[in-house]
């Protein structure tokens, strides 16, 4: 049996980014910007979703390692009804400055198997994405350990399952954000990775 993990951070206030390959990080940001601009469409995903449920725990399509949740369908149904109320959004624009802070964690925990949002050397959230530039309004960060594929991280952090307050989700669809930026990695504990870094505005040194 697995178990997969989420967490998430928000911060309100007023070096160049590394190249970096940004592939199922720009993966991730499509899928998040599908289920901000068509939330009623991405609804449908989360029905699909939910059929592969048994009790506490699911079974993705073609293998047999159950993956246990802490509420179960419950959480499924809110997403649903969740994303079925709610307005389309503008996308988020990709930042590589943001994308790069991001890394930083990711590279550090996929080394160390850590998880959160504070990093031993990389230090915490506003740190990092201030070795990268300026940011305005607001920043937020998710991150979602365990899941393969794009869409499935997504949907993990939509559903957010056992998360008081389900942060995630309300990152994911937060109107404050106007730009973000993904890296994913490896994780020796969950096996995958993705940190989520948001700004309101960023302006990359």
């Amino acid at each position: 049996m697995r178990f997969w993990l989420t967490v998430c951070l928000l911060l309100t206030l007023a070096a160049p980014a590394a190249a970096l390959d940004h592939r199922l990080g720009e993966q991730v940001l499509a899928e998040i910007n599908l289920a901000r601009t068509d939330p009623h469409a991405y609804a449908g995903f989360i029905r699909q979703f939910r059929s592969q449920f048994r009790g506490k725990y699911y079974l993705q399509p073609g293998d047999t390692t159950r993956i246990q949740t802490t509420e179960g369908v419950p959480a499924v149904d809110e997403a649903i009804i969740y994303l079925s109320r709610l307005k389309p959004l503008p996308p988020l624009a990709w930042s590589d400055g943001l994308a790069a802070a991001a890394a930083e964690l990711a590279n550090e925990q996929e080394r160390s198997g850590a998880t959160g949002h504070n990093g031993r050397k990389s230090h915490g959230m506003r740190e990092r994405i201030e070795r990268h530039g300026k940011w305005a309004g607001v920043i937020g960060e998710n991150i979602g350990y365990g899941p393969d594929g794009a869409r499935n991280m997504v949907i993990q952090l939509i559903v957010d399952d056992g998360v008081p307050g389900r942060g995630h989700r309300v990152n994911t669809f937060s109107g404050d954000y106007r730009t973000a930026g993904v890296t994913c990695g490896t994780h020796p504990g969950f096996g995958s990775m993705c940190v989520i870094d948001f700004a309101g505005g960023f302006k990359e040194r």
